[in-house]
């Protein structure tokens, strides 16, 4: 979820992107290059991830390789980061599109025959979303990267209003939640969920968990653990609305473990 402080900033440190690639492939050869790719270009470069989301990186990265003609297996390697980060069939077809007008219409086919082999079997994921999204009254967003490491599975995330009183639409694919986690405040402070679309969980420490439908209205107290996530059978959206306090943090615990999670299913 987002930082209780400010929402729409990403507050959090970026996570440290591993690659191990450079070191195993030219380690022996070329050592400092292999550094270079490695530490600089995965660890720094595309790790910078408070200042552009890994998404926006893939499709940069993408439009580059694509456009200087090197449709080999670094762009396969790059489409299924892509996949991963977030980039969906859908766009990375209308991506490719508007390269080819741009970089060369042979670059772009040659680039069309490797995407379809990564992303040939995300047809039922992308058109599920689509149509969830076309069903609510609120945008899905874009994915969450910056919280992705507090989360099982996708979330997507979107700003309704950044003014008086704020408050996000957050969106979990099947069986996405978050990690157990606390809302500080030593006055005030707390979260309150406000179901919109599919169904969902919301579950405090050592209590049953409650199912939350459109409509449903959750309000959790500061200081209190808790999770809160999407169904086994569908996509869910809730909006999130931080309450204001004093002294307001985030802490993030442990994931929600399958076992913890299939309980709720059965």
């Amino acid at each position: 979820m987002a930082n209780s402080q400010n929402p729409t900033k990403l507050t959090d440190k970026p996570s440290v992107i591993t690659q191990t690639a450079g070191k195993q492939q030219l380690g022996d050869f070329a050592p400092k290059f292999a550094e270079l790719n490695d530490d600089v270009l995965f660890g720094e470069v595309w790790s910078r991830t408070d200042k552009l989301a890994l998404r926006d990186r893939s499709i940069v990265t993408v439009t580059a390789l694509v456009a200087s003609g090197i449709i080999d297996q670094s762009l396969t390697y790059h489409f299924q980061e892509a996949k991963k980060n977030g980039v969906t069939r859908t766009e990375i077809a209308e991506i490719l599109t508007q390269i080819a007008f741009y970089a060369g219409w042979p670059k772009a086919w040659g680039a069309f025959r490797q995407a379809v082999e990564v992303w040939n079997d995300s047809t039922e994921v992308s058109d599920a979303r689509q149509q969830f999204e076309r069903e609510l009254m609120f945008p899905i967003g874009e994915p969450n990267t910056a919280y992705a490491k507090y989360f099982i599975g996708n979330s997507y995330l979107s700003p309704i209003s950044t003014e008086q009183v704020q408050f996000f639409n957050v969106t979990f694919e099947p069986r996405c939640r978050n990690n157990w986690h606390i809302h500080h405040a030593s006055k005030g402070g707390g979260q309150m969920l406000v179901g919109v679309g599919g169904r969902g969980w919301y579950q405090e420490e050592g209590k049953p968990a409650v199912e939350i439908l459109p409509g449903t209205v959750i309000h959790i107290p500061a200081n209190v653990k808790h999770w809160h996530g999407a169904a086994a059978d569908g996509w869910f959206s809730h909006l999130a609305f931080e309450i204001p306090g004093e002294n307001t943090s985030n802490e993030w615990c442990e994931p929600v473990t399958d076992e913890e999670y299939d309980k709720l299913t059965k």
